[in-house]
């Protein structure tokens, strides 16, 4: 690694420290010919996912939708950041583990809807009618019965 200061291409590891979840390396450096030192973070490389979204468009995933879909969800329910932040974790690990470049929205929405569907029931029912786009209170009830049952 090259010396941040002075350009020294042979800069010499001093500590190695995994964040909390495991998912990155922070090391602290050590230059021999300036003696000055820095931090580094060493991170994995991730393959890019597209998400293939129900009227053809194709964009880059972004796990910050889903939290946004599950906070408003979840507004004014008994869900606190933490889990809605774990349920966000998972759907991502998910989605990277599946080792595909493209997945559907459609996907994700069902992921997420079985994610809500143990950690609070209201926010489950507001999520699918967005998610499933009810155009009558028909649709609505048969979601509830099956809720229900």
């Amino acid at each position: 690694m090259k010396c941040l200061y002075c350009g020294f291409q042979d800069t010499k590891v001093i500590d190695s420290r995994t964040n909390e979840d495991v998912t990155s390396i922070r090391r602290r450096r050590e230059c021999p010919k300036c003696g000055k030192r820095f931090t580094t973070f060493e991170v994995y490389e991730s393959l890019p996912v597209r998400v293939i979204k129900k009227d053809g468009r194709v964009e880059a995933f972004e796990r910050e939708k889903i939290r946004k879909g599950l906070v408003k969800a979840c507004d004014k329910r008994p869900v606190t950041m933490a889990q809605i932040e774990q349920v966000v974790d998972s759907i991502e690990k998910n989605i990277y583990n599946s080792l595909a470049q493209e997945v559907t929205s459609l996907q994700i929405g069902e992921q997420v809807m079985k994610a809500l569907k143990p950690l609070d029931e209201v926010a489950y029912v507001r999520f699918a009618s967005v998610y499933k786009q009810f155009t009558d209170i028909d649709n609505f009830i048969d979601l509830l019965k099956k809720l229900k049952k």
